[in-house]
């Protein structure tokens, strides 16, 4: 027993202190204990003074990041109105724009559709139909073959030669019998190629004077629009149909896809027809360009048939050599027609 170390016996005994629970008096003792040095420290000065240093610091700190927020909040709020005020603005462009162009575009997208499977039919159609040129023989005149044709030209040159108003005298009743039809109600079952719509007065005054004043030769103002042209050629064309049967072919000229898309479905409405009667072999051919148009004139009056040309009044001009042929209309537009017409294609 006397060999213990005193030191192991006081850390034995310290362990055993802090296991063992304080009493009350214990407690008040330590508590004492703490206050006293807490009030020593509050007597350093040094200590205060770092304590307000720090107290400081932090409080400029605090100020200068609520300054930060403060202007990145203004900025951020900036953004926002900005950003409103874009949102309305394109709102605003859209409604006005968009939607008033949508309907537009869809006729345009249709017209063109239809356009262009109507050009392949016909395309595939005069294919199978070509037919190889014959090289024509040439056969020297006999003297005899040239005093003939001297004789028949001087007597053809004698014969006085009718007025152009007067081509279609000798069927002045049928035609102004037609002009009456048209001005009665429509009849909207009537057979194809026959007009299924009326006509005003106007319509009736430009079709009597081209028959009668221009002899079926010339151009007429338009009626205002597109859709009232066609409802004149429908009953321009209804009219010949009488007149010439089937031995005349209407030629349509129009520099656009959708404007002959919109004469192909007018005609088609006034006239009863179908996609089958519009082709190179049918009654209603619709061309983009002028000397395709010139050279299937050509062609129908090599056959012994009747071409029947109609213009577009958006064409600016009319190619010299239609001029040659016997029956054309050419529709002239107003300028303010002119320029409605380029805003909507």
């Amino acid at each position: 027993m006397s060999d213990i170390n005193p030191t192991t016996s006081k850390n034995v005994s310290d362990e055993e202190t802090k296991d063992k629970p304080l009493n009350k008096e214990e407690k008040i003792d330590n508590v004492k204990q703490v206050k006293k040095v807490n009030h020593s420290q509050d007597k350093n000065p040094s200590n205060n003074y770092n304590k307000d240093l720090i107290q400081s610091k932090c409080q400029d700190f605090i100020n200068l990041a609520l300054n930060d927020l403060q202007v990145q909040k203004s900025e951020l709020e900036n953004d926002i109105k900005n950003l409103a005020h874009k949102k309305s603005q394109i709102d605003k462009e859209l409604k006005s724009s968009f939607t008033g162009q949508s309907d537009a575009i869809a006729r345009k997208v249709k017209g063109f559709q239809e356009y262009l499977t109507g050009a392949l039919q016909d395309l595939t159609q005069s294919a199978e139909q070509l037919e190889l040129v014959v090289q024509p023989v040439i056969v020297q005149p006999s003297p005899l073959d040239e005093n003939s044709k001297e004789k028949s030209s001087n007597i053809k040159e004698q014969e006085p030669l009718p007025a152009i108003s007067d081509t279609f005298k000798p069927d002045e009743k049928l035609i102004r019998s037609c002009f009456n039809k048209f001005l009665d109600q429509p009849d909207y079952y009537a057979e194809p190629w026959k007009l299924r719509r009326s006509l005003d007065s106007k319509d009736i005054d430009l079709l009597n004077d081209w028959f009668f004043s221009m002899g079926g030769r010339g151009a007429q103002p338009s009626r205002g629009n597109r859709s009232k042209n066609i409802l004149v050629t429908a009953a321009l064309i209804a009219i010949l149909g009488e007149l010439y049967g089937e031995q005349f072919q209407t030629l349509v000229l129009a520099s656009q896809p959708e404007r002959l898309g919109e004469w192909r479905r007018g005609l088609q409405d006034a006239l009863g027809l179908s996609r089958e009667d519009f082709g190179p072999n049918s009654g209603i051919v619709l061309f983009e360009r002028p000397d395709s148009l010139i050279e299937r004139a050509d062609r129908l009056e090599a056959t012994g048939d009747l071409p029947m040309i109609i213009i577009d009044a958006a064409e600016i001009s009319v190619e010299i050599p239609i001029l040659q042929f016997p029956i054309w209309l050419a529709f002239s537009a107003s300028p303010e027609e002119l320029y409605d017409d380029e805003d909507i294609f």
